[in-house]
């Protein structure tokens, strides 16, 4: 464990392995990625095999709709949802901290009809994206988010493999999963001198792929460290999520992080990969132990709409009004990660 007290950098990682036919080279990438996920919480990903075209058409399409006046971007704001897809404005989102964050999105995820019998059912977090009249935007976006979601079952694979689980066990509850692309925007600021992009928090999920396009991404570690994490062009960064800290009884490390001092325009691209709603996520009995008692277990899209419900405007507006309650047993925010962990030390 001193190793997350102590980390001052993210380890780098390629996974090509993965596919291959030679058994030791798969194992050899799994044991990385557990070594990361238990010392650190945060690596880069190599030889992920997403095209680079992939990327330059998200980021391309996701500038064209941005530079829209913000009147025309209103227009799909994500309060006119039912399942929390559209555009964020700056100011919308608010996580523990407090803070006012400088940042604009744009959020999807799976692309499922209007009549998927989950949205029609009232669920929170499944149904349509809300897209908007943009030549080519729902293609791009669309294209990316499957590219990087086939990637995401792969590491998911490879996430069983390093836990002691059969290969195909997690992947049996990924079947509609609430796993999130988000699009970020944050504005040119020369005088961030000490700005908040977002907030410190960790990710709801079981682990994030992100590809950003500028500096500003920083880890806490355990020593109370912020800890630079630049964006590699060559590489996604890969972080653990709440989920992934649950089914290992804290093992795994949920890293908080945030984005700071965001001077120049920045866009990044975080998809959330997560396990089906339904899905109870509670630790694995290899990890529960003498001294290490078992965690409480989570709903997967319970705690995912939880967590979210505390930090957007509109939702924290619709639970004020009775419109919507928070399910039973809602964790509060940053209840995992290095800010809980120092805070159950202090």
């Amino acid at each position: 464990m001193s190793g997350i007290s102590s980390f001052t950098e993210v380890p780098m990682i390629d996974i090509s392995g993965l596919r291959s036919a030679d058994p030791t080279r798969r194992r050899r990438v799994v044991d990385e990625l557990g070594a990361a996920s238990r010392e650190v919480g945060f690596c880069y990903l190599t030889g992920t095999g997403v095209a680079a075209e992939l990327f330059d058409d998200l980021l391309s399409a996701t500038k064209r709709f941005f530079a829209l006046p913000l009147e025309t971007k209103m227009r799909h704001y994500i309060g006119n949802s039912r399942c929390h897809r559209g555009y964020v404005p700056e100011g919308e989102e608010v996580f523990s901290g407090g803070t006012v964050d400088r940042k604009e999105a744009f959020d999807t995820g799976l692309d499922l009809p209007a009549d998927d019998p989950d949205h029609l059912a009232g669920n929170p977090l499944l149904g349509p994206n809300q897209w908007p009249e943009l030549p080519g935007f729902a293609a791009a976006v669309s294209a990316y988010y499957a590219e990087v979601l086939d990637l995401g079952r792969l590491l998911l694979t490879a996430f069983a493999l390093t836990l002691g689980e059969p290969p195909e066990s997690f992947q049996r509850v990924v079947t509609k999963p609430p796993s999130q692309l988000r699009l970020i925007h944050y504005p040119f600021e020369p005088d961030a001198r000490d700005s908040v992009g977002i907030g410190a928090h960790t990710d709801y999920e079981c682990f994030t792929l992100l590809k950003p396009t500028a500096p500003g991404l920083e880890v806490l570690n355990g020593a109370g460290d912020w800890i630079d994490v630049p964006p590699r062009p060559d590489a996604f960064v890969l972080n653990i999520g709440d989920m992934l800290e649950t089914w290992t009884n804290g093992e795994f490390v949920a890293t908080t992080h945030r984005v700071r001092k965001v001077r120049e325009e920045r866009y990044s691209f975080p998809l959330f990969f997560c396990v089906d709603y339904d899905t109870t996520v509670a630790p694995l009995a290899r990890f529960v132990r003498s001294g290490r008692p078992a965690r409480p277990a989570v709903l997967a899209g319970e705690h995912l709409f939880a967590q979210t419900a505390q930090s957007f405007g509109y939702l924290k507006r619709r639970i004020a009004a009775g419109e919507l309650t928070l399910p039973d047993g809602a964790l509060a925010l940053s209840s995992f990660g290095q800010e809980a962990r120092q805070r159950e030390r202090a």
